[in-house]
């Protein structure tokens, strides 16, 4: 079929083997319509403008029914100033995946509409009791709401019993993501604050009559919150013993890693016109801001940017993990490279300071979309309302040229990727496990899109399934180390809290470029343990269960 394509001599020449025909390159088809559901991410647009309006549409990407397909999770706003989901256009949305390409709403039948919750945000998905089933933690403005996954494809309300729900009153709390991170085996939680705020006291800005929101300057930092589990569903609120609540911020987007390489996870928060937070884990129970010591609170210019989502992984395949967090136009989004004792702002030389510069990002992401085995970079974009021209904007993808720069390929992602609109939530995953990673992107008063990876370059891969056995089940914090049978290394660790306000899928992706054969894989589960796997084959998912220490 392709041949018919051609000019005869072209044909005649391709038959002789003078021209090679050149792989597809990876792009996004948007695949919602053809899944039925009412999901529209609703933050009740309007001429007032609530100061909450614009965070609205967290999602995570998850197999809540462990039947092997990645399912979708949404959150939704309310009606204000009610502060309550008045009809269905607010409930939140669970998609169950069919693994036909098409998805179905299931939201009621596993009780989580959230009718009584008020207006949400972001959501977390960890497998808190170590059960096998991925529970569910959703925040915002109002009550912070944790669900059990019962097992059997239903959801209960645990947040009173579980002690997760208590936080001082109007704390508007934008995301949230678990980890272990006193190594016990239980998945703790961090939740990251940003201001004190109730439809009641809302600020109101206006020019010639017209409200617009008010700058975040109007508003009051809050302290991020920590909750430490102690098993059988409950937690203690740990924040001010854990030194958390001296470090208060406007926080947005969380990434979890183990920074300094030491064995226990560590926390960055983007703060919104502040300076950017970086918790270090002590190893005994506490945490201390090293933001600016270690070079990631501010800008090159010294200046707190309007930080938005965030992800930690290792770009340029040093073994040291990275940070990378988006914010709005005029801003330069934010690369912070690891060199060990500390980090290096390095925009400009990877050429993201000409990239970003016209765009305002939500959601962020490290993505090998094309499984070349660079990690490349995602954002969610659009800015805050219709104030400026160029306000409704498309997402974009930034394509890894081997570590050193970034070049912009976002035009050749598809139609559907280049939708324009207020994106803000996004989740990435593997949707229909065909080895290559698919995305989830939601955009205010709109439906959500569902972005299907093309594939079709003839790039190899490989997806780890890690358990923990003796760490926390979801093997959160775990850190992967890959070596090719031609000597390349590569490194991943297992983190689903990525972007903003959602949470992705818990899988360890590679892209192994024409490589087939795996030397080696080297993994380090949370408590310890060292466990290396040999002379692996590509294109696979494998499920790996953690080994006792020797």
């Amino acid at each position: 079929m392709r041949a018919a394509l051609l000019t005869a001599g072209a044909a005649a020449a391709l038959a002789a083997g003078a021209i090679a025909i050149q792989p597809a390159q990876p792009h996004f088809v948007d695949i919602t319509a053809r899944s039925k559901f009412s999901y529209i991410t609703n933050n009740d647009l309007s001429p007032r403008k609530y100061f909450v309006q614009p965070m609205a549409g967290g999602v995570a990407i998850f197999d809540y029914d462990n039947d092997g397909k990645m399912d979708i999770f949404f959150t939704n706003g309310a009606k204000l100033p009610e502060m309550k989901k008045i009809g269905p256009a607010f409930y939140n949305c669970l998609l169950r995946n069919k693994g036909d390409g098409t998805f179905e709403d299931v939201t009621r039948k596993a009780g989580l509409l959230g009718e009584n919750i008020g207006y949400n945000l972001g959501v977390a998905v960890g497998d808190y009791d170590n059960d096998g089933f991925e529970d569910i933690f959703i925040c915002g403005a109002g009550r912070n709401t944790l669900y059990h996954n019962n097992g059997d494809g239903t959801f209960t309300d645990v947040t009173e019993q579980s002690g997760i729900g208590g936080k001082p009153p109007g704390v508007l709390s934008v995301g949230a993501a678990w980890f272990d991170y006193d190594n016990d085996g239980l998945l703790d939680l961090v939740v990251s604050n940003y201001t004190t705020w109730t439809p009641q006291t809302d600020r109101r800005c206006s020019v010639n009559g017209v409200e617009y929101y008010c700058s975040p300057t109007f508003y009051p930092r809050a302290s991020h919150r920590l909750y430490h589990n102690l098993g059988h569903g409950r937690f203690e609120d740990v924040t001010g013993k854990s030194g958390f609540a001296t470090a208060p911020g406007k926080g947005m987007g969380i990434s979890i890693a183990d920074f300094n390489d030491d064995g226990y996870q560590d926390v960055f928060i983007a703060n919104d016109t502040e300076p950017n937070s970086l918790f270090i884990n002590k190893g005994n129970g506490t945490f201390e801001d090293r933001g600016l010591p270690l070079g990631v609170a501010y800008n090159d210019d010294a200046k707190a940017v309007s930080s938005m989502g965030s992800d930690a992984k290792d770009y340029d395949n040093d073994g040291r993990v990275d940070i990378f967090t988006n914010n709005l136009m005029g801003q330069i989004w934010q690369l912070y490279r690891n060199r060990g004792d500390f980090f290096r702002y390095v925009p400009e030389q990877v050429q993201l300071q000409q990239l970003s510069q016209p765009l305002s990002g939500w959601s962020a992401a490290f993505i090998d979309y094309d499984n070349d085995g660079w990690k490349d970079l995602y954002s969610a974009n659009g800015d805050i309302d219709n104030v400026k021209p160029n306000a409704r904007q498309h997402d974009t993808m930034f394509r890894n040229l081997g570590g050193k720069q970034f070049v912009d390929v976002s035009g050749q992602m598809g139609a559907g990727f280049l939708r324009t609109g207020y994106q803000r939530g996004s989740a990435i995953g593997d949707l229909n496990n065909d080895g290559f990673e698919d995305l989830v992107v939601t955009s205010l008063m709109e439906r959500p899109r569902i972005l299907l990876n093309s594939g079709g370059n003839g790039n190899h891969w490989l997806t780890l399934e890690l358990v923990g056995r003796y760490s926390n089940r979801d093997a959160i914090g775990a850190k992967v180390k890959l070596t090719t049978a031609a000597g390349r290394v590569l490194y991943n660790h297992v983190s689903v809290s990525t972007g903003f306000m959602s949470s992705s899928d818990k899988r360890v992706h590679f892209g192994l470029g024409g490589e087939k054969q795996i030397a080696s894989i080297e993994i380090r589960w949370p408590r310890g343990a060292e466990q290396t796997l040999k002379d692996v084959a590509a294109d696979q998912f494998l499920k790996v269960e953690e080994s006792p220490s020797p």
